[in-house]
Formats: C-alpha cells, structure tokens, sequence
C-alpha cells in the first residue's frame, strides 16, 4: 500500500499522543473486553480469539478521529495493518478491488 499520509494531512502529534492515550485506558474496559468477546473481525468477520483482536479506530487518529466508543471496533491484526490510514468508505474499496483482482 502506499504512503497515505501523502493524500492527506496527517492530525498533530499532540492529538494523536492525547487519542492513544485514552485508547490505552479504554483497553482495560469491562466495555472494550465485551466488544471484542464477540470473537470476530469487524472487517473480514473472521473469528479469533479475542485475546487476538486489536482495536482498530474506523476513522484513524491520523486523520483526526477520536478515541470514542463509536469509533473504536474489533480487528484482526492483519486487517489493522492493512487499514492503516484508511477511512471505512476507503477500506471498503480497497477490498472490492481485491476482489475484481482475486485476491481478497
């Protein structure tokens, strides 16, 4: 994929620092751990252990999101690496061009 933060411009290191920082509080939830009981994916709706699932933020730090609960959704490691700076619209489109190719 490539360097995205060339398509954009990328939030200010203070904001992220700020968002991350609640992110790592909002791990420790009794609510964060039910989220990610459900054991699946919220890209490829594949199952993990939950223990497996990451927290991936649908509208990235990066691009000004915020740690919110309605922002924050369970994913596997390989989609989070793959979403990276992407938004949802964006991701979706990623993966149906996979698809026309074969590959997703």
């Amino acid at each position: 994929m490539k360097n995205l933060e060339n398509w954009f411009e990328a939030a200010d290191a203070d904001h992220i620092q700020k968002e991350r920082r609640k992110a790592k509080e909002i791990r420790k939830s009794q609510w964060w751990k039910n989220r990610r009981a459900s054991n699946k994916c919220y890209y490829c709706e594949q199952s993990f252990p939950a223990k497996e699932l990451t927290m991936d933020h649908l509208i990235p730090l990066a691009r000004g999101g915020f740690t919110t609960k309605s922002n924050l959704v369970p994913s596997c490691k390989s989609c989070n690496i793959q979403k990276n700076y992407l938004l949802p619209l964006e991701w979706a489109e990623y993966m149906q061009q996979l698809r026309n190719k074969g590959i997703g």
